[in-house]
């Protein structure tokens, strides 16, 4: 079956069962079609999006250190990988990484970087996997025998529900030859830190957010009025979790592969959680899946970490 029909099934499917739900949601992994991606690599360069330059800050600085989690021969997974400009921090200093493989749901996207990133690094085997890290992965075969290190930056971890990211801890945790997972969080911090780094000045967020509809329009037969849905960031403190919708401005009708969708002015979709952690928080959690924390890192402000998580007894 043609790969981009399967997506074009399985996200009409997804809007529709989200869509009729109360309150409506959309799932986030909906987000990265090639706009959306390109987009997103707009927003980690906003001066209120603190998230990347922060990571990027702490990755460059505990290089070393990482580099001791990957060894000699391994393969290096990436969930999630979007331009990879974080990886080569890694890639840069592992000279003895065997292959790299990238996953990623945008398949465009990802087989462009994935030619980028084997220019630049001759002597790596790159191996690019289209998937939904949400679902269990089959690896290329070029990584079976070697042991194996997961990468997962940007803070997207959070970005999943409290089960999703146990069911995924959980499965990386069952790999064949894993030794570490190395993957970024943010940090609970000040409500209006984060309310500005979700809902910019330029609206680039409020353009990616709405690019979910625009996604829709063309590939689940929907006919979304855009502009009739305005982008809005909330702190959820009892979640301890940012949201992002897109409201309703009036009461409307819209309609997707033929089934009516009603909103009331003001109901929105709810596209996107960013749950964040404290140090206590992200322990027990990871404990619960089988993992142990052998290093937390942070920069001086401590907004945001660098987590690397070992297989627990």
């Amino acid at each position: 079956m043609d790969r981009s029909l399967l997506h074009n099934r399985q996200l009409l499917a997804e809007a529709l069962a989200g869509l009729d739900a109360s309150p409506k949601r959309m799932h986030p992994k909906w987000f990265y079609d090639h706009v959306g991606s390109e987009l997103f690599e707009r927003i980690t360069a906003l001066p209120e999006y603190y998230l990347t330059r922060t990571e990027v800050a702490i990755l460059q600085r505990e290089v070393g250190m990482l580099k001791g989690y990957v060894p000699d021969g391994a393969a290096l997974v990436e969930l999630g990988s979007g331009a990879s400009t974080k990886t080569r921090i890694l890639l840069d200093a592992m000279h003895r990484l065997a292959v790299y493989v990238p996953v990623d749901v945008s398949g465009d996207f990802l087989h462009g970087v994935a030619k980028d990133i084997d220019r630049i690094y001759p002597d790596l085997t790159v191996a690019p996997l289209i998937g939904d890290f949400l679902q269990e992965l089959t690896l290329p075969r070029v990584a079976d025998e070697l042991p194996k290190v997961a990468f997962f930056p940007g803070s997207t971890m959070g970005n999943l529900e409290p089960t999703e990211a146990q069911a995924l801890l959980r499965r990386i945790r069952n790999w064949s030859g894993i030794t570490a997972f190395i993957l970024g969080v943010d940090l609970v911090k000040n409500p209006e830190v984060l309310i500005r780094a979700y809902d910019d000045a330029q609206s680039v967020t409020a353009a990616f957010n709405r690019n979910l509809l625009h996604r829709l329009n063309r590939e689940a037969g929907a006919d979304f009025d855009v502009e009739s849905f305005d982008h809005e960031a909330r702190w959820n403190v009892a979640q301890a979790r940012i949201e992002m919708h897109l409201v309703s401005r009036t009461a409307q009708k819209i309609s997707i592969d033929g089934k009516i969708i009603q909103f009331h002015a003001g109901e929105s979709i709810h596209t996107e959680s960013s749950h964040k952690y404290t140090r206590r928080s992200l322990r027990g959690f990871a404990t619960e899946a089988g993992w142990q924390v052998a290093e937390f890192r942070t920069d001086p402000e401590e907004i945001f970490a660098v987590v690397v998580l070992v297989p627990g007894g």
